[in-house]
């Protein structure tokens, strides 16, 4: 007896051994990454080890000295949460799962949790230009590929419903991109002031609003 196959069958067969991860366990397990690195992030504060017979102004002036690292944290802890609202602007539209987007999440949320690493250099060294050009760095390649998977999802209504207005997916993907331009820009301001750099990421917030007003439907 013969056996014959399609070419429908083949396909099913293919498709049953490529791994399936549904949108709302993507976004369950990042928002348990996100929630490990702010916590990773937290680590990074050196509190000093204090005698205990300080006096009021002398404890204040130690604790006062730890300004630059909470600072530094506040920063970073600041864009982290930014990347957590982009991320779920992303997913709340991707209504289908694809093996590439699920690797590019993976490629994704390691990136974050390599920010922890990097804002815990600039913490311990943010005198010094070269930790805070690798954070800008990090910052950079990770929105990025927060832009390429709503690309990827949005590029022909992949994976997103087909009646998603197309400004609003430019708007999307322009409010994406302004991260990495932003950063990018920073690191070459650090070049000439890395004080003024530091606070540069502040500008994402009028330019947010300009996007939003820009492609409103």
């Amino acid at each position: 007896m013969a056996i014959t196959t399609n070419a429908s069958d083949a396909s099913m067969s293919t498709n049953a051994f490529a791994p399936k991860v549904k949108p709302e366990h993507v976004v369950s397990f990042g928002d348990a990454i996100f929630a490990f690195a702010m916590t990773l992030m937290t680590l990074s504060i050196d509190i000093p080890d204090l005698p205990a017979n300080l006096t009021e102004s002398q404890l204040l002036s130690r604790l006062y000295d730890m300004y630059p690292q909470v600072e530094s944290y506040i920063i970073s802890f600041a864009v982290i949460s930014i990347f957590w609202v982009s991320y779920h602007q992303v997913f709340n539209y991707i209504k289908k799962s694809h093996i590439s987007m699920v690797y590019l999440n993976l490629l994704f949320l390691l990136l974050i949790t390599f920010l922890s690493v990097t804002t815990s250099l600039v913490i311990n060294y943010g005198s010094y230009q070269i930790p805070y050009v690798l954070y800008c760095i990090v910052v950079i390649m990770t929105s990025s590929l927060l832009a390429l998977i709503w690309w990827l999802g949005t590029r022909d209504h992949r994976l997103v419903d087909k009646d998603i207005h197309p400004l609003f997916i430019r708007g999307v993907m322009v409010n994406l991109l302004l991260i990495p331009f932003v950063f990018a820009i920073s690191i070459i301001v650090s070049f000439f002031d890395l004080n003024v750099a530091q606070y540069l990421w502040l500008v994402m917030a009028p330019l947010n609003i300009a996007v939003k007003r820009k492609y409103r439907h």
